[in-house]
């Protein structure tokens, strides 16, 4: 291997043939990253990290195991801090992770891992800590202009295609700040983990280490924070609670993607002018869209006009008969703020919602899933367009383009 450039070497331990064989195809294609296995377990390590001059490692480990545990603990005090190391294991435990957070773990995943997830870990964990002083984490905000606008949804679909973006792929939290009547856990057959109870008194004790136990993760590595919601109990919490869980997450994730509840609460106006892009979500009713244009001017009023609202128009649809609504209405009504809709599905998006399922893994190309890339990711959704035009085509035409 002379002449290597060891900071782009990471070195995998595991004994799962099955994730070595994934792991090497994932990482084959990578200039970033050149990868180095070793088929052998935690426990069987005689120095070969410490001596290798990677850049990062991975161990493929039982967290529960307490000789795992103490092994990994012998490798990272002889790493001495010159390589992060990453973690992965097969299941959660939330006292595993205290112990990993301990150990000053640079980051863990929980099998089964998409391999994007995995060679974007290692990226960040070459990268260092230090990433997060030159980028910032970006922060999209949804909120709705009535109730039943399809808010969450719109929001759990928003985290999961920044999460899988080709250009922007990246870590991503969704927050559900609707704390007596969210959904977004359960939108996804996820437990909500966030006890909001045991740090109200004392905000500062939501830590990094805190934060991981509390955190829903599912499959594909998107994590949700979401408390257990009580519909009898409408009270509102103090804001350095909400401030402090906000700022933690932004602090360890790429991307955060917060659900608003309705009611306007006295952190509200915090969270809008912390957001890097507002949408708040309508649709074509008038009384809807007349909401709309009063929520429009109390948050620019509130936030002396800093904060942009963007207007998502949900269950949108262009041509209407009579005298109902048009697209030139909406256009008409909401100016600027109009951002675009989102078409009416509602067969797929409840059946989605029923299997706790992403839309995307019902039907990928569904208008509703293309229509909200096209707001959310335009420039991917063009590059999408311009190929599903191409493939059309017919045969002869594809080799004039050619």
């Amino acid at each position: 291997m002379a002449g290597t450039n060891k900071s782009k070497r990471v070195i995998l331990v595991s004994r799962d043939s099955s994730f070595l064989q994934e792991t090497r195809a994932a990482f084959s294609s990578s200039e970033a990253i050149e990868l180095v296995t070793l088929e052998k377990g935690v426990t069987e390590l005689r120095g070969e990290i410490e001596t290798s001059e990677c850049g990062a490692a991975i161990v493929d480990m039982d967290v529960a195991s307490l000789e795992q545990i103490e092994s990994l603990q012998r490798v990272v005090r002889r790493l001495e801090g010159r390589a992060p190391v990453v973690v992965v294991t097969q299941e959660f435990n939330a006292a595993a992770v205290r112990i990993l957070v301990q150990l000053q773990i640079a980051d863990f995943l929980v099998k089964p891992i998409t391999t994007a997830d995995l060679v974007r870990c290692c990226i960040r964990a070459l990268q260092g800590p230090g990433r997060h002083e030159n980028a910032e984490s970006q922060v999209y905000t949804f909120m709705p202009a009535a109730g039943g606008v399809g808010t969450t949804t719109l929001a759990v679909q928003t985290a999961f295609q920044l999460h899988r973006s080709v250009t922007r792929a990246a870590s991503t939290c969704v927050v559900d700040l609707n704390f007596q009547q969210g959904a977004c856990a359960e939108y996804l057959d996820l437990e909500p983990r966030f006890d909001i109870n045991e740090i109200e008194s004392q905000p500062e004790r939501l830590d990094r280490q805190l934060l991981d136990v509390m955190l829903s993760r599912h499959e594909s590595g998107l994590c949700v924070l979401a408390a257990p919601t009580d519909p009898a109990d409408m009270r509102s919490f103090n804001t350095d609670v909400v401030v402090r869980m906000l700022d933690l997450v932004s602090a360890y994730f790429d991307n955060v993607v917060i659900d608003m509840p309705r009611t306007w609460f006295p952190w509200t106006e915090t969270v809008l002018l912390g957001s890097n892009r507002l949408y708040i979500v309508s649709e074509m009713t008038v009384p809807c869209l007349r909401h709309t244009q009063r929520l429009i001017k109390a948050i620019q009023d509130r936030t002396a006009r800093e904060v942009k609202p963007n207007v998502i128009v949900n269950r949108f649809e262009q041509k209407k008969a009579g005298g109902s609504i048009k697209q030139a209405d909406v256009e008409e009504i909401l100016g600027d703020h109009f951002v675009g809709g989102i078409s009416n599905n509602y067969r797929l998006v409840r059946e989605a919602v029923d299997r706790g399922v992403p839309l995307h893994e019902i039907d990928p190309d569904a208008n509703v899933v293309q229509d909200l890339k096209r707001i959310i990711l335009p420039e991917e959704a063009v590059v999408a367009t311009k190929k599903r035009s191409f493939f059309s085509l017919p045969i002869g035409l594809k080799k004039k383009a050619g």
